[in-house]
C-alpha cells in the first residue's frame, strides 16, 4: 500500500512542477496588441494544489504506520478534500481548454505550449482523483469497522457487569 502512497505524493510533486514550469511561461510573456495569455488555472493557482496531494500522501504513510483512529479521520477529510480539489481543477482546465482568445504572436508559443501542459495535467488529475476515491472508500469502512468493533467489546463489557443491552443503550443516551 506504501506504493499508492507514494504514487501520490509523486503526483503532487509533478503537479507542484508543472506549477513552476507554468510560472516561468508566463512570466516571460510581453505586452503585445492582443496582450498576454492568463488562463483560469494559472490565475487561481490551480496547479499549486498538488500541495495537498503531498500532504495526504504523507498522512497516509503515517496512517499505514500508526493506524489510529484519529489519524485515519484525518486521512479520509484529507482524501475528500483531494477529490473535491480535483475535481474543480478538471473544471477549471475543461474551461481553459475550450476557449482559446488571441493573444500576441511573441507570446502564442508560450500560450500553446501552457496548453499542451494542461492538457497532460488533465489526464493525471483521475489518477488523483481515483486513488482519494479508492482511500476514502477503505478508510470509511475502517472507521465502520472499528466502530462495530467497539459496540461489541461494549455489549461484552455489560454482559459480564450483569447489565443488559437496553439499560447500556439508556446509559450511554443518558450520558451523552
Amino acid at each position: 500500500m506504501h506504493y499508492f502512497n507514494a504514487i501520490q505524493i509523486l503526483i503532487g510533486i509533478f503537479h507542484v512542477l508543472m506549477w513552476y514550469l507554468l510560472l516561468i511561461l508566463y512570466i516571460g510573456q510581453s505586452k503585445g496588441k492582443f496582450g498576454t495569455y492568463e488562463p483560469l488555472t494559472y490565475k487561481t493557482g490551480c496547479v499549486l494544489w498538488g500541495i495537498i496531494f503531498i500532504i495526504s500522501g504523507v498522512v497516509l504513510i503515517r496512517v499505514t504506520k500508526f493506524p489510529t483512529q484519529r489519524l485515519v479521520i484525518c486521512a479520509l477529510v484529507i482524501n475528500i478534500i483531494c477529490i473535491i480539489t480535483t475535481i474543480i481543477a478538471t473544471v477549471f482546465i475543461a474551461i481553459e481548454l475550450s476557449s482559446f482568445h488571441s493573444v500576441s504572436y511573441r507570446n502564442y508559443g508560450q500560450a500553446k505550449l501552457g496548453r499542451e501542459v494542461s492538457r497532460i495535467l488533465l489526464f493525471s488529475y483521475p489518477l488523483e482523483l481515483g486513488i482519494a476515491c479508492t482511500y476514502s472508500i477503505f478508510s470509511f469502512i475502517d472507521l465502520v469497522r472499528r466502530e462495530a468493533a467497539l459496540t461489541v467489546s461494549e455489549e461484552a463489557e455489560a454482559r459480564e457487569a450483569g447489565t443488559d443491552h437496553v439499560n447500556l443503550w439508556k446509559y450511554t443516551a443518558i450520558s451523552a
